[in-house]
């Protein structure tokens, strides 16, 4: 029997996104989850954030399979990038919708991966682990929670969930296998926490319905709704609220076609023929006919809502009745970007419909009721929030103990952090290497370089040009030049007084500095550094730039 089972978050815990966790034992290693998450407006350049798989390719030899929940991008957005990395054929499981999706990003990546197809209460066996699949309900179909036979007892991991009595397919969470877990005995629960600070419980994806209907009867011009690409269960109450109201569908965007296309093949989209149009097919229908499904949701800059919004979609213009639903939550930090796409949808006339003056958007998390509820299904002996910033995590541990979880037994996790079951009980046991990845592009950067990033669309940079003759003689300059630092024709009077201090600076200094370019540049950096904060207490990056003539 193995010494140990190990539990570490990757990612996924003190924020809202970057989901991954690595589950150890003896000679096996699994992850759950490989997720993203969208860069926040300290992060500029960046295009997205995957968690740091250090720990895995440290682990290569161990690892045995990567466990999908569900298609969301906050769980499957990093899956590309570990593979490529591992560079060898992991098996990686999920349900169908799920690999469907993941199909498509790897295929744009150029990655290839042994794709496992599972459906709710498959059961598999992976090393010393095994696992069944449960359903749960969410904002996305397919979802899975997960039981985890370890050889020191059953690891319920609930994936993202919720309690909805009325989920659009039919399909409910499995209240029967989490039950059972909970009666045969769990030695852990890892619970999804992003809504544990919300009282009550979370309203049904069909809520959203009633909305909609109320606003296609009153709408008399064209409905444009943006949403998340991925949310199959909101764009099939579209089409069905459509279809009841005499209108055709156009979905508009790379995503969220492309999501639609794969439900529609496996059957969790429902459409009869000749609902969905292109976009020119349906701009030739009247107004009051029309449809449009895109995303854009949350403010993102190309997206096709955000072009539509500044006039700079070449096919769709507003016009005064049209009706633009935002049918998404606003995401914390993408605030200020979803606000001025709805004050220029207003400014061309639009009448601009979201979730804070409509029911539009229900979440797909499980409010506080609910979670106590899958608590005291599974009755787990230890408890992990999961899948949430640190005052969710914080807030889900306070439910645990109120319903009598010990205090010894809950741990709230940071990512990297080790949790170790062993026989003589549960405790952290120190730290992995984990951190975030900056993706800009098709390859990474470093911290550094964001830093570097801040520092220039803060204060700026200034260059200062030199020439020099051997042996350490100026001959040209010092020149400056900045950019995001000054208006250099307003600013004569300061630069040429830095101009002047540098080269007084400069003549004095020792010719063994003068001979070393490395040297001069880091004395010129100081210098100037100095100079630019006495005078402007301001922190511009400095960039000495020294040729020799």
């Amino acid at each position: 029997m193995p010494e140990s089972l190990n539990i570490i978050p990757l990612g996924g815990v003190e924020e809202i996104g970057l989901n991954s966790t690595a589950i150890c034992c003896g000679d096996d290693l699994i992850v759950i989850d490989a997720g993203l998450m969208f860069p926040e407006e300290d992060m500029p350049g960046v295009d997205f954030v995957i968690p740091d798989f250090s720990f895995i390719l440290e682990n290569k030899d161990r690892f045995r399979a990567l466990i999908l929940t569900h298609g969301h991008e906050d769980h499957t957005g990093g899956v590309p990038y570990l593979l490529k990395e591992i560079g060898g054929n992991i098996p990686v499981y999920g349900t169908p919708l799920t690999l469907g999706l993941l199909r498509d990003k790897l295929r744009e990546h150029g990655v290839t991966a042994e794709l496992i197809t599972v459906r709710p209460r498959d059961r598999i066996k992976i090393g010393c682990f095994e696992i069944e699949f449960i359903r749960v309900t969410h904002s996305i179909v397919d979802g899975v929670g997960l039981a985890i036979k370890t050889p020191f007892g059953y690891v319920v991991h609930t994936g993202d969930f919720k309690l909805d009595p009325t989920p659009v397919d039919g399909e409910l969470l499995d209240f029967n296998r989490f039950s059972y877990y909970g009666d045969t005995g769990t030695l852990l629960l890892l619970s999804d926490s992003t809504n544990a600070e919300k009282g009550g419980f979370t309203y049904s994806e069909k809520e959203v319905r009633r909305a909609l209907e109320s606003i296609f009867s009153s709408a008399t011009g064209r409905i444009i709704i943006a949403t998340f690409a991925s949310n199959i269960h909101r764009i099939q109450q579209i089409v069905d609220v459509s279809l009841k109201y005499g209108r055709k569908v156009s979905l508009c965007g790379k995503s969220i076609v492309s999501n639609a296309q794969i439900a529609l093949e496996l059957g969790y989209l429902k459409m009869p023929q000749g609902t969905w149009l292109t976009l020119p097919q349906i701009m030739n229908l009247p107004d009051n006919q029309i449809v449009i499904i895109t995303t854009g949701s949350q403010g993102e800059p190309m997206s096709v809502l955000s072009r539509i919004a500044t006039d700079e979609h070449k096919d769709i213009k507003i016009k005064p009745n049209d009706t633009v639903v935002l049918s998404a939550k606003m995401i914390p930090g993408n605030e200020r970007a979803i606000g001025k796409i709805i004050n220029h949808l207003f400014k061309r006339g639009a009448n601009v419909i979201y979730e804070k003056v409509s029911e539009v958007h229900v979440s797909g998390h499980a409010s506080k009721e609910e979670l106590k509820l899958m608590l005291n299904l599974v009755r787990p002996k230890y408890f992990m929030p999961i899948h949430g910033e640190y005052r969710h995590l914080a807030y889900h541990a306070m439910l645990a103990r109120k319903l009598n979880i010990r205090e010894e037994n809950i741990f709230i996790m940071q990512n990297g952090e080790v949790l170790t079951i062993d026989e003589k009980g549960a405790r952290k046991s120190g730290r992995v290497h984990a951190g975030r990845v900056f993706i800009d592009g098709k390859g990474d950067i470093e911290d550094v370089v964001l830093r570097d990033r801040r520092r220039l669309a803060h204060d700026g940079i200034v260059l200062v040009i030199l020439g020099m003759e051997k042996p350490g003689k100026i001959v040209s300059g010092p020149d400056i030049i900045s950019k995001g630092f000054v208006l250099e024709d307003r600013a004569t009077d300061i630069i040429n007084e830095a101009k002047t201090f540098l080269l007084e600076s400069i003549t004095g200094l020792d010719a063994e500095i003068l001979e070393d370019s490395s040297l001069l540049k880091a004395r010129i950096r100081n210098l100037l550094k100095k100079f630019i904060y006495k005078k402007m207490n301001r922190r511009p990056m400095i960039v000495p730039i020294i040729f020799e003539i």
